[in-house]
């Protein structure tokens, strides 16, 4: 296992890897400030502030994110987790990189410690299977495809590359359908089958982001790491788009079309094309996807500011709105802005 030590002082914190995202502001538009504004009137929780705190790194608003890690510390439970209200055990996990850089910008104590804290809690506490594959709840030993994104990014911007690999790889061998290139959403480690069998489409989007985002805090040096995570992602990538549909979206359950129109995996997957193309690990062949995904996404913003036709909160099975959706949005369009400015 790799294990770094992070230090309270020096060049502690700073051993973190920055997101690309974090390394100058996006360009911002009047639509993704009103969607923004409407995010932060929502309620959220732990996944939803963690990811929405994400979103404002992606975009370079420094003052958001300081704003969001302090907001999640108020909700500190015991275990170090931060913005710990409702969701599964990982879930706060999340936010863990924004928190971490939030600390890192303004070298608060405090933040500091919390980060660490929720990191350790990651590292040391998260429940977990024999091959140390992390459950995402509490109450049972279930594996969710939205696990793809609640330790390994954080794991792996924080230095601790071979735990991140090591939590896709047990997701992946537990999650992943060859034949389809789909992953099914929650896997039950304890009666050895699945208890949600089905390909739904947002949990196989919080995986591609996953991925992508790990991808990006690899150094270049873990070059057959990267490879293996691309290869991957581009089968995942071509699995969702084999049921995109004509307008761009895609239905609720992948292989489903009679299920819901949903509007966030469009979104998701449009962040994950326009990082990985401009950062080396997807084709371009995949941007005129990319595209028609963002135009189908913008589509759906209200007069207020809101994403409509996510799959929508609190049950998560209905065309709706979500904090989530907001997020990725805001994701979706800092990445387009940086692979614009690239080409």
């Amino acid at each position: 296992m790799n294990r770094r030590s992070f230090l309270y002082g020096g060049a502690a914190l700073a051993a973190a890897r920055p997101s690309p995202a974090d390394t100058a502001p996006a360009s911002k538009d009047g639509v993704s400030e009103k969607v923004a504004a409407a995010a932060l009137a929502m309620q959220r929780h732990s996944w939803e502030q963690g990811i929405l705190a994400q979103a404002f790194l992606d975009m370079g608003d420094r003052e958001r994110v300081i704003q969001m890690a302090k907001g999640a510390i108020v909700e500190k439970d015991a275990a170090g987790r931060l913005a710990a209200i409702g969701g599964g055990a990982t879930d706060p996990a999340m936010g863990g990189t924004a928190y971490w850089r939030a600390a890192e910008l303004t070298g608060d104590p405090a933040m500091r410690q919390a980060a660490q804290g929720l990191l350790d809690f990651v590292l040391k506490k998260a429940p977990r299977a024999a091959d140390g594959t992390c459950y995402h709840v509490f109450n049972a030993p279930e594996m969710w495809s939205d696990s793809f994104y609640t330790t390994p990014p954080f794991l792996a911007v924080t230095g601790y590359y071979d735990d991140a690999l090591q939590q896709i790889e047990g997701l992946r061998k537990r999650l992943w359908s060859p034949e389809s290139k789909l992953l099914s959403h929650i896997w039950d480690d304890g009666r050895r089958q699945f208890r949600d069998k089905a390909f739904w489409g947002v949990g196989n989007g919080w995986a591609a982001a996953g991925i992508t985002r790990v991808i990006a805090a690899l150094p270049v040096a873990r070059r057959e790491d990267r490879e293996r995570l691309s290869a991957f992602l581009r089968e995942l990538l071509d699995g969702c788009l084999a049921h995109q549909r004509a307008d761009g979206l895609f239905p609720n359950i992948l292989d489903q079309p009679d299920s819901f129109v949903e509007t966030n995996l469009a979104q998701i997957l449009a962040f994950t094309i326009y990082t990985g193309v401009p950062g080396g690990w997807l084709p371009a062949s995949y941007v005129p996807a990319a595209d028609r995904m963002r135009a189908a996404a913008r589509a759906k913003v209200d007069q207020y500011g809101f994403v409509q036709g996510v799959c929508g909160a609190p049950t998560f099975d209905h065309a709706g709105v979500a904090a989530e959706g907001q997020a990725f949005f805001l994701m979706m369009e800092a990445a387009g802005a940086r692979a614009r400015r690239a080409n």
